[in-house]
Order: C-alpha cells, then structure tokens, then sequence
C-alpha cells in the first residue's frame, strides 16, 4: 500500500467532504464568533476554491481532481448548491465553472506601515450553511462508502481517495466505528481509502493535532474518532511537515477542537498530496 500514484488528467484523485450539517451546528464555535455550520462552509468553499487554483493552467483548468460534498442532518445525500445540486462527485472542471454565487467578502490584510486594513475579497459558494436535525453520521459513511466504491471501480489505478468528514457532535443513529471501517476498506491498486476526522467543538479546550494516542484526548467521544481515522501516510507527513507540524508514524488524520485556521490547515494538508500535477 504505497499511496505512490502520480495525479494527472488521466489519473486523477478523488476528494470526498462530509459535512455534518445537525442543528448542533448552528452553535457557536468556541474561540469564534461564528456558528460552526457557517465557519464549516467556509472552510470547504475555500478549499474548493484553492484546488481550483491548483488545477489551473494556462489553458484552463485541468480535471487533476474529481471532488465531492455530502452533508448529513435533516438528511443525508449531496450537499453542492446551484447547478451542482443533487451531484455526487464532480470534475473540479465543473466546479470551477458552476459555483452557487459569488459572494464579496473583507480580509484584513498588512498596510505596509505596520497596521492592517480590510480589503474585499470575492469568494465562490459551492456549499450553504445548514443546520438542521439529527446527525445519522451511520447513513453518511454507508452512502461515502457506496459512492466511492464506484469511483474506484472507474478509477482503479489512482491514488486513493481521502474523505474528509467535518462534525461537532456524537452520531445519532448507532456506532460509527464499524462503518468507518468499511469505508476505509475501499481501495485502488495504490492503497486504501484515507478518513479523516475533525471535530468542531463548542467546547473551550485545548486543540488536539494529529495525535498519535488517544492519551491526549478529552473524552470517549474524540477517542471514538480517532480510532476511526487512517494512520497518516508517509507521503501526507511528509507534506504536514512542511508546517512544521511533529508527527510520527501513528499520526492519525484528526483533529479536535479545531479552530477556523486548523480546519483550513487540516483541509489543505489532506488535498496536497501532488507538488507538481501534470
């Protein structure tokens, strides 16, 4: 299992968000003024957004990257808005290309004299804010798995695909240990499926980054959660590395209690894994 596979056009991989979209997450997230669900949608159309970037070339964007958005709450199925809606996975061509909206926002950026100043920003919306419901946390591994079963089986030699599943809160229709398991059983010929977790918590308590144990965890519930994630792979350390994050080989992708920018640096780090896509 050596997750070695070049990214490419003919090759390409496969990211897979799941997004817990309970009526939990209408809460405000600790250390933020924002309601979890808001600061989770940010956070995904923003990495949208960057592979985008990533994947565009002098003649256009190139389909280095399939990605999709399940959400789970009120319901369970694909949470893309817009033209996108009701769509599974989708070449990050079409993502570019059909964005919900365009939304201006501010950024605070340096003033050159030691100072800082708001300048506004345009940024696509692919994914809503939502919050409504139960969290069948069960139902949404059981349809990630069955979804990427299928692109596996169109895409056999890629490198496996990493499904990313953003929660605040306990799974409301049984344990989801056994269902994570199944998902990160499917695989290419280059390794199995990579699952991430990251809680976000209305709890005020210290972040947990990529642990290697469960000793530093608060509770059995970011234990349940961290059994559920893969062991990172030597080529995604090595990447984490780059911002000087201390791993070993039994770093596991979760994070707990994560802030805004620990979700967005939690995001990126899963999505480069090819410094040069061709």
């Amino acid at each position: 299992m050596t997750y070695s596979a070049e990214i490419s056009r003919q090759n390409p991989s496969c990211f897979l968000i799941l997004l817990d979209q309970s009526g939990s997450m209408a809460d405000v997230q600790a250390g933020s003024n924002l309601e979890k669900a808001q600061g989770a949608a940010d956070a995904v159309n923003r990495l949208l957004a960057d592979l985008v970037i990533r994947c565009t070339k002098q003649e256009g964007v190139r389909d280095y990257f399939h990605v999709g958005v399940l959400g789970y709450g009120d319901g369970v199925g694909p949470a893309l808005a817009g033209a996108l809606s009701g769509r599974d996975v989708v070449p990050i061509s079409d993502i570019a290309d059909l964005p919900s909206r365009v939304d201006e926002r501010m950024k605070e950026e340096s003033d050159g004299a030691g100072g800082v100043m708001e300048v506004p920003i345009r940024l696509p919306v692919w994914v809503e804010p939502t919050a409504n419901g139960a969290t069948p946390m069960c139902e949404a591994l059981g349809l990630a798995r069955a979804t990427m079963a299928s692109w596996c089986g169109e895409h056999s030699t890629a490198f496996p695909p990493i499904i990313i599943n953003i929660t605040d809160g306990e799974a409301t229709d049984g344990s989801p240990l056994g269902p994570a398991q199944e998902l990160r059983s499917v695989k290419t010929q280059d390794g199995q499926a990579l699952f991430f977790n990251c809680h976000v918590s209305s709890r005020r308590a210290q972040p947990v980054l990529y642990p290697d144990s469960v000793e530093s965890l608060p509770d059995e519930y970011a234990e349940l959660l961290f059994e559920m994630s893969s062991v990172l792979p030597e080529r995604i350390r090595s990447i984490a590395s780059q911002d000087e994050l201390m791993l070993t080989e039994q770093s596991r992708g979760f994070v707990f209690n994560a802030q805004m920018s620990d979700l967005v640096q939690f995001l990126d780090i899963g999505t480069r894994i090819s410094s040069e896509l061709r």
